[in-house]
């Protein structure tokens, strides 16, 4: 027997970065409980409102089965006497389980012969075994500063008022956060505050609706996109609607209104990013743009209540927007009348981190990496030291003070102002591209320069002083900044090695930080694996990266095109037979210690298939040296293929572990040619095809 189970739990509004998370990981919690009880279900739905959340379980099985239950005592030997009679070992047995020793069994298994005691154990309703379950799917809940209220003890994310826990047409009474749990839940505060009485967990939904509530998060947040998106296509416009602020939007309403609102022309003077952030970050509003993507004098808000008389709600809107654009506005003027280059002396006084100097210090660092750079990338050397000096500035601005978010985008802006280089403003921009993994990269080889030397320099600065993440915790977000190095060094062909780029940054912070000699290698490791996670999640093999890794791990850029190469390559027919020889060659090898090896002598090739081998070995390397220049390891890869007749006929016919020691140590060096040539791009014994 199945019934339908729905448990609501209503509260003040809930902070709106919890709504969703909180219901998502209640039900997630609740439903691992009800598996773990072994209590079957069919489907299952979540529900988030700033005021509730709720799951409704349909054909939930009413009770658990029943189970067989046997219970071991002692062997068969042990329990009977010479005169068959039942051992104390026995009774003790019978009289623990509450039985007669005639009630105990035989059983008998691949160990010998055993008593056993077997019972049914009967299954406990589902309805008496609810009221625990939502207790402790309810106590798991990650709640960062839970709140108190009243006189009580119970703790939650906001104060509770209500609980509905249903399971068919009957109600599950329990105390759940001190309020007892009942079939009567709440509409919207405003459009319907009086209680309703909730039928049944089909008929929920259904009930919210007309109760001016969509419980649904995924429908409201659709029904708000969908009203955003008709409402900005009735002014031929397009919506900015980033996925965060369409979340945070559908966290804060139950009955969504999108409305149409209008700001002056005259804020289209400041930077539009600026603009955008204020109506995201404080009014939680939908900028417009045209077809041309230039910001336009409109947002959308949307509404929690279907107003009476909308143009009021609007005109408050407006009247709020308005305040917080020419806060935006002020900003941008009053930062305009002090030149980027005059905030150079006021860096010195914002701490970067304590033990690492001021924002100051941090400049000139990243100027004295850009200097290095320079050379490499074939930057401007003034262009490149200027770029690294305002690097920080508008980091004292008011603009940037109000709004993060805008730190180098502000600087970009400020410093076209100034009349700095193009060049420059651009660079100040992008040093902080890519802002996330799927962000674009700097397109300027300047804005690459700036990103990457300041990356570096973090990530050598925090390592040295013992602040490396650990597990979840990476307060400086520096998985983020050894994948964004991984990316910008991938991009650029120009010849930067990683570990290069370490030692450079470890010079340079001088007698501030104690240099372990353990810090370069450290770190390398670490920015690797941020590597080895890029190309996973890109859908390579582990192998693959492993192959290419053993032969180059410093330039990036390069180890990026011998891996391109090497997929083609294993898509090869003579893939497969060229790495499992390799393995073997490695072997062979390995046991008799190439650093004895000398080189090989012609005139002891006997063998027909060594004499093949050795010519095709030969012609081979001659071949590769200009692919190896070009760096065409595609075409090198392939030409290496050709190799796979002459090795397996080898393999087929000579032996090479012979008596004769001249003989065996000749082979091991043809080998050791092969293996030469089979890893020089990659270890392709590493691969694992088939």
């Amino acid at each position: 027997m199945v019934n339908d189970f729905i448990f609501e739990l209503g509260c003040e509004e809930l902070p709106s970065g919890s709504v969703w998370p909180l219901a998502d990981e209640f039900a997630n919690q609740l439903l691992a409980a009800l598996d773990k009880a072994q209590l079957g279900y069919g489907a299952v739905k979540r529900f988030a409102s700033p005021r509730r959340i709720a799951v409704a379980i349909f054909d939930l099985q009413a009770e658990q089965k029943s189970q067989s239950v046997t219970r071991r005592g002692p062997a068969f030997a042990a329990a009977y006497d010479k005169e068959g009679k039942p051992t104390p070992a026995l009774l003790g047995f019978a009289k623990s389980c509450g039985v007669d020793v005639e009630k105990l069994s035989r059983i008998e298994t691949d160990k010998g012969d055993w008593i056993v005691y077997e019972t049914l154990s009967q299954g406990n309703k589902t309805k008496d075994l609810l009221p625990a379950l939502i207790s402790q799917s309810l106590a798991a809940l990650p709640i960062a500063k839970p709140m108190r209220w009243g006189a009580g003890d119970e703790e939650f994310a906001r104060p509770v008022h209500w609980a509905v826990m249903l399971y068919g047409d009957i109600v599950i009474e329990h105390s759940i956060l001190g309020i007892n749990s009942a079939r009567n839940s709440r509409g919207h505060r405003f459009h319907h505050p009086q209680s309703i009485v909730i039928n049944s967990a089909q008929s929920y939904e259904s009930q919210m609706r007309e109760a001016f509530v969509i419980a649904d998060f995924a429908i409201r947040k659709q029904m708000i996109k969908q009203q955003v998106e008709d409402l900005a296509a009735s002014i031929q416009a397009t919506a900015i609607m980033p996925v965060d602020l369409l979340d945070e939007v559908t966290s804060i309403v139950e009955w969504p209104q999108a409305l149409m609102a209008n700001f002056e022309k005259e804020f289209l003077e400041v930077p539009a990013e600026s603009l955008i952030a204020s109506m995201q970050s404080h009014q939680k509003c939908f900028a417009l743009k045209d077809k041309q993507g230039k910001l336009l004098p409109h947002f959308i808000t949307v509404s929690n209540i279907a107003s009476s008389n909308p143009k009021q709600v609007i005109l408050g809107n407006e009247k709020v927007m308005r305040a917080r654009l020419s806060d935006a506005a002020f900003f941008f003027r009053q930062d305009k009348k002090l030149p980027l280059s005059q905030h150079i002396a006021g860096t010195e006084q914002v701490v970067f981190q304590a033990k690492l100097g001021s924002l100051q210090d941090k400049a000139l660092r990243v100027e004295a990496l850009m200097t290095y750079l320079s050379p490499a990338l074939h930057l401007n050397i003034n262009q490149a030291q200027r770029a690294a000096q305002l690097s920080k500035c508008d980091l004292l601005t008011g603009m940037v003070g109000e709004f993060p978010e805008l730190q180098g985008l502000m600087g970009y802006y400020y410093a076209l102002n100034d009349g700095e280089e193009p060049t420059v403003a651009h660079a100040l921009n992008e040093q902080y591209m890519p802002r996330f993994a799927a962000d674009d990269l700097p397109e300027s080889d300047l804005g690459l320069a700036l990103s990457l030397a300041d990356r570096i320099d973090t990530l050598v600065g925090i390592f040295a002083i013992g602040q490396k993440p650990s597990g979840v915790k990476d307060p400086f977000k520096l998985r983020r900044h050894a994948l964004a190095v991984v990316r910008l060094l991938i991009a650029t062909p120009a010849q930067l090695n990683l570990s290069t780029l370490i030692e450079q940054a470890i010079v340079h912070y001088g007698a501030r930080i104690s240099v372990e000699p353990h810090l370069l290698d450290e770190l390398k490791t670490f920015i690797l694996e941020r590597l080895q996670s890029y190309y996973q999640g890109q859908g390579l093999s582990v192998d693959l990266v492993h192959a290419v890794r053993a032969r180059q791990d410093d330039w990036l850029y390069d180890l990026d095109k011998r891996l391109a190469a090497l997929q083609l390559f294993v898509k090869l027919p003579e893939a497969s037979s060229l790495s499992a020889a390799c393995k073997r060659v490695n072997n062979l090898l390995s046991q008799a210690g190439r650093h004895s090896l000398s080189s090989v002598n012609e005139q002891l090739l006997e063998e027909g298939p060594e004499k093949f081998l050795y010519v095709h070995i030969n012609q081979i390397a001659q071949a590769v040296e200009p692919l190896y220049r070009s760096a065409d390891y595609g075409a090198l890869l392939k030409l290496l293929a050709s190799l796979k007749e002459p090795v397996d006929l080898f393999f087929d016919k000579v032996m090479v572990m012979v008596e004769d020691q001249t003989i065996k140590a000749n082979r091991l060096a043809l080998l050791a040619s092969l293996q030469d040539l089979l890893q020089g791009v990659a270890d392709i014994s590493l691969l694992q095809i088939g």
